[in-house]
């Protein structure tokens, strides 16, 4: 078993946690074997297939959000103290409500290069197949 990686070890390549890996073997998604103590062990080349899958997101900066999305406003919408600011970002449209004043503070228009940093409590996801086709399966 040369070539066999402990769960931590295995763990560490992949930036992921011990029990995601036990998670992943109890599922089948990687391949595990047990040592004579009875110690799981994960084979080098399942790292190395599962290596190529996105790692996990890091902030790169001082503060928590690691939901960002660089891209351009695309419109901005001021009705008294408040504002609703656009941002396509990609294929994406962000959209943040936001005070009257950080919208002049920060300069924000149309065409100004901006970036959405996502920091939410619940986050809703849709996992139905296509947009508006199929039955709809919402998870908070």
């Amino acid at each position: 078993m040369p070539n066999d990686l402990s769960l931590g070890e295995a763990a560490r390549a992949l930036d992921v946690s011990v029990d995601t890996v036990r998670r992943w073997a109890r599922a089948g998604k990687i391949e595990t074997s047990r040592d004579d103590a009875n110690r799981r062990r994960v084979p080098t080349s399942e790292v190395a297939r599962l290596a190529g899958r996105p790692g996990r997101h890091k902030t790169k900066d001082s503060f928590s959000a690691r939901n960002r999305f660089p891209g351009v406003i695309r419109s901005v919408e001021v009705d008294g103290v408040m504002a609703l600011v656009e941002i396509e970002a990609g294929p994406h449209l962000v959209t943040a409500a936001i005070t009257r004043d950080s919208v002049e503070e920060l300069g924000l228009a149309p065409g100004v290069p901006a970036t959405a940093t996502v920091k939410a409590t619940s986050v809703m996801i849709d996992a139905a197949s296509g947009e508006g086709s199929g039955k709809s399966r919402s998870a908070v």
